[in-house]
């Protein structure tokens, strides 16, 4: 990531360092969005955490479940 990007929601799948296959789950808190960026562009990342979060902890709960599962 360049110096003029940041990270506002993200979900992957990967092996770790010991072969363990794994969800991670990042997002910016909602609180933190105004001070990060312009007035402009507040609603639309606002917009993108309320749509976009839900999802994608639902997914990456389901799939740690089922990993832990198998292991």
């Amino acid at each position: 990531m360049s110096s003029n990007e940041g990270n506002i929601i993200s979900f992957k799948v990967f092996i770790d360092a010991k072969g363990i296959l794994m969800t991670e789950y990042k997002k910016l808190p909602i609180e933190e969005v105004r001070k990060v960026f312009d007035k402009e562009d507040t609603p639309y990342i606002e917009k993108i955490l309320k749509e976009a979060a839900p999802k994608l902890e639902s997914l990456h709960l389901y799939l740690e479940k089922e990993l832990s599962a198998l292991r």
